[in-house]
């Protein structure tokens, strides 16, 4: 996850705020994002074009990858929100033009075949897997705002086939936000009504009823893999996630997140078919 917002200025480039993986390792020089490339840049350089191509004009443009393990893209203006998040980033307004951003990227994902010889990154994938290439991070670090609506999406590191409706639940993760009340007060304002938000994150995207009725299940699921990849950094001795652990509650937290969320399915399913 990498913010947009400009912090002071460095020999080497601006550097840009925020995130967990690449911290202090993101520039940006003149009209250009400098940056540690993925593994599999030239794959994930090829998609970002070909959603160009597609007509799909939010997301970085690829320019180049560099002898020494970084790549090149372009900068996308705007305001992108940190935590503790800003009320302005939680509006109706901005939820309703994230779900219409997140549709106007799969439209556009669904028509380009996915390289299935690519090692495409597990983190967060689908576990299910799928034909069309996921963001699999659509948190509010990772989209571009301008004059309060939901403008591009950055950071597509975490990319990988999956289903749509993967990357809905992994979306209404983070904007709902799916968090029982106390993990939210951390980092959201007060106030914010799951229910009726979940509901408003589905009609912006345009969920089917089907759709619909799975995604309460499917939000419990992407919460599960998102404890996992957390798991997984704290067993490798990842200080970021370690510290964002301690910091947060701990396991403890995750427990009390999904117990919430499996106590609440049944609310949360009346909100979005009724």
């Amino acid at each position: 996850m990498i913010d947009m917002t400009a912090g002071g200025e460095r020999a080497d480039g601006e550097p840009l705020a925020g995130g967990m993986v690449n911290v202090g390792a993101v520039f940006r020089r003149g009209a250009l994002v400098d940056r540690p490339a993925p593994h599999n840049a030239h794959a994930l350089h090829a998609h970002l074009l070909a959603l160009r191509e597609q007509g799909f004009d939010a997301a970085p443009s690829p320019v180049r990858l560099t002898a020494d393990g970084r790549e090149q893209l372009t900068f996308i203006p705007g305001d992108v929100a940190l935590p503790p998040f800003p009320r302005w980033v939680m509006t109706d307004t901005a939820l309703e033009s994230v779900g219409n951003l997140l549709r106007r990227l799969h439209e556009a994902s669904a028509t380009i075949a996915v390289d299935s010889r690519v090692e495409w990154p597990r983190d967060l994938a689908d576990p299910e897997g799928g034909t069309m290439l996921c963001h699999n991070d659509v948190c509010p670090e990772n989209v571009v705002f301008r004059d309060g609506r939901a403008a591009a999406l950055i950071d597509f590191d975490l990319a990988a086939p999956g289903r749509p409706l993967w990357d809905v639940a992994m979306t209404a993760r983070y904007w709902v936000p799916m968090l029982d009340p106390a993990s939210a007060t951390a980092f959201y304002p007060t106030g914010l009504d799951a229910p009726a938000r979940l509901r408003m994150l589905a009609d912006s995207y345009g969920l089917s009823p089907q759709e619909r009725a799975e995604l309460p299940g499917v939000i419990e699921q992407a919460t599960g893999t998102c404890r996992a990849f957390v798991a997984g950094r704290v067993a490798d001795g990842d200080p970021v996630y370690l510290q964002a652990l301690a910091e947060r509650g701990g396991w403890e937290r995750w427990d009390r997140m999904q117990t919430w969320l499996a106590a609440h399915r049944e609310t949360f399913t009346a909100a979005l078919l009724n």
